[in-house]
């Protein structure tokens, strides 16, 4: 058995050296023939050769300003190698024609072709009619480093290289894809979107579906390092691009979409050697011509904005403006249903302003006042909407304008929301009655205008967590929820959105509402937390985005400078004013850097003698309308005025009062007793006397001893006879007089009347008295002397004068200098009501209330700024106390 075995593995390996020497013998047999044959020469078509050739190089040579969105192009790539000489490769690309590289490029001859593509069709296309695109996370931008003077121009983009970088590259890129296709237009700019590697499967699939959106949407992808797959993944499908594969130091070069070098789809059966790098003066000086015909490209005029005729536009459906260019396209922002209100942000010097300029002067030319009304408001010391009101250089004003805040008070602020708030219910109302649900379904016939309310820096509205910032924050919730139904739209502007005590926990329902967000530069803080599209804005541009921020809804824009256009926007200005409606009013106009002058009021200068109630005006009410401050000085108990705080604006408020009251008396029909006790009242209480001694009117001027005598002959007059207050009335009634012995002798004494009551000659031939002290504080020393016989003081008599003086037309107008000393002189603050007309000057919020008797009082003093109270209408406001032209109060004496 074991012999067998044996017998048949010998013989099996004598059959295999067999077979080994008979291949042997075939192999030396086919060598033998093999080298006595001579080799034939390959047969080559020169004449073919020749003729690709010069056919290649006459279509590799760019023709300047070939369109290359709608028809493909023959772009170069390298030179094909055969034995009887070369020839150069062209592929088409744009037009929907994409180009696919196996290698990305950290592959030397991958860069430089990519580099070489990019230069070519930037030399192919009109000026403007290729943006360039690129991403590189292999190399960190370093394929595009030998482009540089072209990203420098501005003709290329800086190259996507992080993650969110290439979000936001792909999204501008889809976006550009779907506005070609929706234009369908003939001179649309192409997208060469240039991938010089792959970043993951995700955005490989992104980058795959753009090769499918064909020629209308204007992208050509040149892709590297395709297919990017890994063990078991297949690579999306691309569609119309030809594909090259890197092989021994050459390229194969695949069939081109709808023009193959080959029957069997092989592709090209020459090696191609790849183009390499461009000579860098040749990328300089495209640079410096692209660059040139860009900047002119780009620049945006402020003649794009508007429209070719003035006031044709309906406002029904929404407002309409173009506010700048997306590369050669007009971008058109819109008040409607689905972006009401505006978000913008920027740093200082970003542009804002000229912003918002471009878009009032963009509505107001296209929307007539009819359809249109605007309330504009600036809370930073500026004068961004100076413009739009009535000057001293210039008398004209923009019609569509209602309320313009210029260095605006935050109580203003307050004041127009408020307003606004009842303009909506007013619109609420009619639309109720109208069985309606939106401004745009009212009948034609009562159809009412849509507003636009701009709050620049609004951020300085809501500062802190006080009571004006927690309802503006109340204000602008409602005004954004209710607003799109009735035609009430918001911009709010700021150089920052974060930080706002008064929205914490409340941002998300102000600016749920804001869909439409702009960023300047410095002003990404608009945008969601993941969007950085504004990080690196040049000044002039913006970031527009639809949704609310988020990524994957910007646009990029341009805008124009509407400063550097002062002519055209005077003009327009002008054309629109002088097209006013008939019977049409200037903006109600709050400057908050202004004094107010109490001579161009025209409450003051309508103010006639013969009315029943004398007013007497302290300033200007901070409100939408700049109503003039007053008070009543009727017979009602209290009716006097206490001017309050160290400021010597105090003087010049009641030099304002004084004046408004003597307009509204004949000469000889009132008394005005003066009685200036400080030096810092001097100017204003001479020119206050000087003025109505020039109007015929008695004046009677009084030191401290005299105001004292006569503050006791008022008091004595009004009582009746000296005698305590609380003490019952003498027999025969209130009017007894008092016995003569009551009244003290002396040099200072006023005469007596009748019975010896006191009785001083203003007071018996006048109506009215009006006894007008700057420094009350000042005779509190006198004031509080009692008299050795009466004990009676000088409070007592003031007291007497302060309760019975309204119902005999007598007031008392004094400047306090301290609220301790106003209490003291009414006997306490039960006595409060005594006094009920106060004017706070720079009086400490804390110490008013106190005073007041009001815990939750919201008062801040400041230059030029009053607190009115009148605690019979309980009417507490803040205002501009009326100054002196040239004497201006600061407010913080």
């Amino acid at each position: 058995m074991k012999g067998r075995g044996v017998g048949r593995l010998a013989s099996t390996y004598e059959q295999a050296v067999a077979a080994h020497r008979a291949a042997r013998a075939h192999l030396e047999s086919a060598r033998t023939a093999l080298n006595a044959t001579t080799p034939s020469a390959p047969v080559v078509d020169t004449d073919l050769l020749g003729r690709l050739a010069r056919v290649g190089t006459a279509l590799a040579t760019p023709t300047p300003g070939t369109p290359l969105a709608r028809q493909p192009v023959p772009v170069r790539v390298g030179e094909a190698v055969t034995a009887g000489g070369g020839f150069p490769v062209l592929l088409p690309l744009g037009a929907g024609h994409h180009l696919a590289i196996d290698g990305d490029a950290r592959h030397p001859a991958v860069a430089g072709l990519l580099r070489a593509l990019v230069l070519r069709l930037l030399a192919t296309a009109a000026p403007g009619g290729v943006r360039v695109a690129a991403l590189d996370t292999a190399a960190l931008g370093a394929t595009f480093g030998p482009l540089r003077p072209l990203l420098d121009a501005g003709v290329v983009d800086p190259p996507a290289t992080t993650e969110a970088e290439v979000t936001t590259l792909l999204d501008a890129a889809e976006r550009h894809a779907r506005a070609a296709r929706q234009a369908d237009r003939p001179d649309q700019d192409l997208l060469v979107l240039v991938a010089a590697s792959i970043p993951s499967p995700r955005e490989a699939a992104r980058l795959g579906a753009l090769t499918h959106a064909g020629s209308a949407a204007a992208v050509c992808v040149l892709l590297a390092g395709w297919p990017p797959t890994g063990p078991g993944e297949s690579a999306p499908p691309l569609g119309a691009t030809t594909l090259l594969r890197l092989t021994d130091g050459y390229a194969r070069v695949g069939d081109p979409p709808g023009a193959p070098f080959s029957a069997d789809g092989s592709g090209l059966a020459a090696p191609v050697i790849l183009d390499g790098d461009p000579p860098p003066a040749s990328v300089a000086a495209l640079a410096t011509h692209l660059g040139e015909a860009a900047r002119r490209g780009e620049a945006v005029g402020f003649a794009d904005l508007l429209p070719g005729q003035r006031w044709t536009v309906s406002a029904r459906a929404g407002l309409r403006t173009v506010v700048g260019r997306a590369g050669r396209d007009p971008v058109t922002m819109a008040f409607d249903d689905a972006t009401p209100h505006w978000l913008v942000g920027g740093r200082t010097g970003a542009g804002k302003t000229v912003f918002l300029l471009d878009v009032l002067y963009g509505l107001a030319a296209r929307y007539s006042p009819a359809e249109l009304q605007l309330y504009l408001l600036d809370f930073k010391e500026g004068v961004s909407f100076t413009e739009f009101v009535p000057t001293e250089r210039d008398p004209s004003w923009l019609p569509h304008a209602r309320a313009v805040g210029i260095e605006s008070d935050r109580e203003y602020g307050v004041a127009v929301l408020r307003e606004l708030r009842r303009e909506l219910h007013r619109r609420a109302t009619a639309l109720k009655r109208h069985g309606v649900t939106k401004l745009a379904d009212l009948p034609a016939d009562t159809a009412v205008p849509r507003i636009v309310a701009v709050i620049d820096e609004f951020h300085v509205l809501l500062a802190g967590n006080d009571p004006l910032a927690r309802e503006s924050v109340d204000l602008l919730e409602e005004l954004a929820r209710k607003g799109r139904s009735y035609g009430v739209h918001l911009v709010l502007a700021s150089q920052s959105t974060t930080g706002i005590e008064a929205l914490y926990g409340r941002a998300e329902a102000v600016f749920g509402q804001f869909a439409l967000r702009v960023a300047l530069p410095g002003g990404g803080g608009v945008l969601d937390h993941l969007n950085d599209a504004a990080a690196t804005l040049p000044v002039g541009s913006a970031v527009v985005n639809t949704a609310a921020g988020a990524p994957g809804a910007n646009s990029v824009i341009r805008f124009p400078d509407a400063h550097a256009a002062t002519d055209e926007l005077t003009r327009l200005r002008h054309e629109l004013w002088q097209a006013r409606p008939a019977g049409a009013r200037p903006p109600s106009v709050f400057r908050g850097y202004e004094s107010a002058h109490v001579e161009e009021d025209a409450t003051f200068t309508g103010l006639r003698p013969g009315g029943r109630r004398p007013l007497a005006l302290v300033g200007r009410t901070v409100d939408v309308d700049g109503t003039t401050a007053l008070f009543i000085m009727d017979t009602a108990p209290g009716r006097h005025l206490a001017v309050v705080g160290t400021s010597s604006a105090g003087a010049e408020v009641l030099r304002a009062a004084t004046l408004s009251l003597a307009r509204q008396h004949h000469p000889g029909e009132a008394t005005f007793l003066f009685a200036a006790l400080v030096a810092a009242a001097d100017p204003a209480a001479d020119d206050t006397a000087a003025t109505l001694a020039a109007a015929g009117h008695r004046v009677e001027r009084l030191d401290a001893a005299a105001l004292r005598d006569r503050i006791r002959t008022l008091a004595a007059t009004l009582a009746g006879g000296y005698r305590p207050v609380d003490a019952p009335p003498p027999p025969g009634g209130d009017s007894a007089p008092s016995t003569p012995s009551a009244v003290p002798a002396g040099p200072n004494s006023a005469p007596t009347g009748p019975g010896g009551v006191p009785t001083g000659p203003d007071v018996a031939s006048a109506g009215r008295a009006y006894l007008v002290v700057f420094g009350m504080d000042a005779a509190a020393g006198l004031l509080g002397e009692s008299d050795p016989t009466t004990f009676r003081s000088g409070h007592d008599d003031l007291r007497v004068l302060l309760r019975q003086g309204p119902g005999h037309g007598v007031h008392l107008l004094g400047w306090w200098r301290g609220l301790r000393r106003l209490a003291d002189d009414l006997g306490g603050t039960q006595n409060r009501d005594d006094v009920a007309c106060l004017v706070a000057l720079n009086v400490p919020g804390a110490d008013l209330g106190l005073h007041l008797g009001v815990h939750d009082l919201a008062y801040t003093p400041r230059a030029d700024r009053a607190l009115l109270v009148d605690r019979h209408d309980q009417r507490v406001r803040l205002i501009v106390p009326f100054a002196r032209d040239g004497h201006p109060s600061d407010g913080q004496e």
